[in-house]
């Protein structure tokens, strides 16, 4: 079962603003998207920022690696003028302002714990336990559109989150299914397959199903390839285009 919103705004913002930002979430929200998917890691001294890449350079501004800069640093650099001059100055969020950002606007999120390597535990852990007490009220009402879903790469990253957050659900991701996807999925008791649409086929999605796990697919941007997967029984998807595939689309 997947109670969640089918279609989740990717990185904030998609295409439309620079991904990662509270200005990119300002932006799902303007175009209707009350779901968004974002990734979060460690900066060196161990606090949760809106970041993809383990090396500055992309979208921020600096050079060198996320784990070797303090988060105080890490958000005075400048995460949108690579995306356009109107964006120039906008800076590395915390975790902790999504997440506010987020809540006060009623916004579902999918938080991919993005660990650098060598972090992958501690990442999960620190994301774990303050997303648990963040969320403890929430926890308490027992409804999943209240929590945040947790979804990683890494098994070890989201092993450490089930036991620093045993209450905030989990998807596996996997670009490609692996063979032994049931297995993986028992051990970590999650409640759905996170996975690249380029590799999923009709048999694999009913099969998913069949177990009674979510099925969420990114990232997809066209509206035909939308329609077929949804027809296969995928639940969900985030998109970059976000002013092509809309909130409610069907």
């Amino acid at each position: 079962m997947w109670p969640y919103p089918k279609v989740v705004a990717h990185r904030g913002g998609g295409k439309l603003a620079p991904e990662n930002t509270l200005a990119a979430m300002r932006c799902g929200l303007h175009h209707g998207f009350r779901a968004v998917e974002f990734d979060v890691m460690l900066s060196r001294d161990g606090v949760p920022v809106l970041m993809h890449d383990p090396e500055l350079g992309r979208t921020v501004k600096g050079a060198g690696r996320v784990s070797d800069v303090d988060a105080v640093e890490l958000c005075s650099l400048d995460a949108g003028s690579w995306f356009s001059p109107a964006f120039a100055g906008e800076p590395v969020p915390l975790y902790e302002d999504v997440v506010r950002f987020c809540r006060a606007n009623g916004i579902w999120m999918n938080v991919e714990i993005k660990p650098t390597d060598g972090f992958e535990v501690e990442t999960g852990r620190v994301v774990g336990e303050l997303t648990q007490d963040w969320f403890k009220d929430e926890i308490v009402l027992g409804d999943p559109l209240h929590l945040p879903l947790f979804s990683s790469f890494s098994l070890d990253a989201l092993q450490a989150a089930a036991e620093a957050a045993p209450d905030i659900p989990r998807g596996f991701l996997m670009d490609r299914i692996a063979p032994d996807w049931r297995e993986q999925l028992k051990d970590l008791d999650a409640v759905a397959v996170h996975t690249n649409h380029k590799y999923l086929d009709r048999q694999m999605a009913q099969s998913i199903k069949a177990e009674g796990y979510g099925l969420f697919c990114y990232t997809v941007n066209e509206p035909r390839r939308a329609r077929e997967i949804l027809s296969w029984g995928v639940d969900g998807f985030c998109t970059d285009r976000i002013d092509l595939i809309g909130f409610d689309f069907s």
